[in-house]
C-alpha cells in the first residue's frame, strides 16, 4: 500500500503540474516557442498526461490519480474500502505538490495573476450549473475507466488512451463553464496554493456524485451484457 500510495502522489503530481502548467502559462499568455498555449492545448495537455500516467502507473496502483474514481471503484466493490483514505490523501498530496511546481515554474506571477489555473465557475454560470457540468463530465471520464480497467474483455493496452481521450473530452466540454477540474484533487491543489476557494464544494460534490453514478452504472446494467452479434 505504501508504494501504491507513493505512485498516486506521484501520478497526481504530474498530472496537476502538467495541466496548471499549461492553463496557467495560456492565462498569463507565456509563448513556448510561438503563440501562448490556448484552450486546445489545455485540455490535450491534461489527456496526454494522463494516457501517460495510466501507462506507467497503472499497474502499480491502478492509476486513480482522482477520489472520484477511487470512489467510484470502491462503491461497486472494485477497490477496498480500507484503502480508500490512503489513497485520496496521496492524490490530494500530489494535487498541492502540482500546483507549487506549477508556481515554481511561473514564479509569482502564477499564484497572484493566475491562481495556479484554480478552477471556478465562469461569470454568469450557478454553482448549482457548475455542480451539474462536473457531475457531468466526471461521469464521462469515470465511466470509461470503470469499463477498461475492470472488464477483462477490454484489451489492456487500449486503457491508457481511452481515458486520456476521455479526459481531454471533459476539459473540453467543461471548461468555459467550470474549468472542468473532473476531478477533487486536481481541483484543491491550485485552490490550497493560491488560497483562492471559489465554489470549492461544487469541485467536490460534483465530480463525486458523477464518478460514483457512472460506475454504478456501468457495473450494474452493463458489464454483464455482451454482443447481440
Amino acid at each position: 500500500m505504501v508504494r501504491a500510495a507513493t505512485a498516486e502522489v506521484v501520478g497526481t503530481f504530474l498530472l496537476v503540474l502538467t495541466g496548471t502548467a499549461v492553463a496557467t502559462a495560456a492565462i498569463l499568455q507565456a509563448p513556448t516557442a510561438g503563440e501562448s498555449y490556448g484552450s486546445l492545448g489545455i485540455a490535450l495537455a491534461f489527456g496526454l498526461i494522463l494516457a501517460a500516467i495510466v501507462a506507467a502507473i497503472g499497474h502499480v496502483s491502478g492509476a486513480h490519480v482522482n477520489p472520484a474514481v477511487t470512489l467510484g471503484l470502491a462503491a461497486t466493490g472494485k477497490f477496498p474500502w480500507r484503502y480508500v483514505p490512503t489513497y485520496i490523501l496521496a492524490q490530494l498530496s500530489g494535487a498541492v505538490l502540482g500546483a507549487f511546481g506549477t508556481w515554481l515554474a511561473f514564479g509569482s506571477a502564477a499564484r497572484n495573476e493566475a491562481s495556479l489555473a484554480a478552477t471556478f465557475p465562469q461569470e454568469g454560470v450557478g454553482d448549482l450549473q457548475a455542480l451539474g457540468v462536473e457531475a457531468m463530465i466526471t461521469f464521462v471520464l469515470v465511466f470509461v475507466i470503470v469499463s477498461v480497467a475492470t472488464d477483462e474483455r477490454v484489451p489492456p493496452a487500449v486503457a491508457p488512451l481511452a481515458v486520456g481521450f476521455a479526459l481531454a473530452a471533459g476539459v473540453f466540454i467543461g471548461g468555459p463553464v467550470t474549468g472542468g477540474a473532473v476531478n477533487p484533487a486536481r481541483a484543491l491543489g491550485p485552490m490550497l496554493v493560491s488560497l483562492e476557494f471559489t465554489a470549492m464544494w461544487v469541485y467536490v460534490v460534483g465530480p463525486v456524485i458523477g464518478g460514483v453514478v457512472a460506475a454504478l452504472v456501468y457495473d450494474r446494467f452493463i458489464s454483464k451484457a455482451e454482443d447481440p452479434g
